[in-house]
């Protein structure tokens, strides 16, 4: 038990997708304008990466293992993630139309969202059971959407702060970035 906190610890503070291995970062500068957008985000990228990880990680050990064709193991997990950012799309489309149009191009992103194929894919090659495996899939999204959500919040802060106009925008956001990096670098010690 102690060894899934750790993993879930771990995913969530020291090895932060977005601060740690820099994935993510379209939607992380893209959607953190408002906190609002954030935590809807985050928890789409929650619900995809969590359910294509569980499909991903049965297609692996019962389908492609057994046959031998663990190489169709990148076009599959695509495949399975498109289906579910098209199922997570149609939902917020018809019971949340506001977060639907705030979110806009960033929603179908989230296929392309480097976060959701890794997780998919470390949890084969880091060679999880199902434990771990559901652990990992909804401790690094949750470490993504706290992520999105701090960023969002300081970024609310730094648009009506006085900031040089060599810095507004995106300079100053990267800047707060790099910052938080290093803040959560401060976690490491814990695991």
């Amino acid at each position: 038990m102690m060894e899934l906190f750790s993993l879930a610890l771990g995913a969530v503070l020291v090895n932060n997708v977005v601060l740690s291995k820099f994935l993510g970062i379209c939607p992380f500068l893209g959607v953190s304008k408002s906190s609002k957008n954030a935590i809807g985000m985050g928890l789409a990228v929650i619900f995809v990466i969590f359910g294509a990880s569980l499909i991903t990680y049965a297609l692996y050990y019962l389908v492609l293992e057994p046959l031998n064709i663990e190489y169709m193991q990148l076009i599959t997990f695509i495949l399975v993630i498109a289906t579910f950012v098209q199922f997570i799309e149609m939902f917020i489309k018809k019971y949340s139309a506001g977060l639907y149009k705030a979110l806009g191009i960033y929603l179908p992103l989230i296929t392309t969202n480097c976060v959701v194929l890794f997780v998919a894919q470390d949890n084969i090659t880091q060679g999880y059971n199902l434990a771990e495996t559901i652990v990992n899939s909804i401790a690094v999204p949750a470490g993504f959407m706290l992520v999105l959500y701090l960023f969002s919040c300081l970024r609310e802060r730094l648009d009506s702060a006085d900031t040089p106009k060599a810095f507004k925008g995106n300079p100053i956001a990267l800047v707060t970035a790099g910052l938080m990096a290093l803040a959560f670098s401060a976690f490491a010690g814990i695991v």
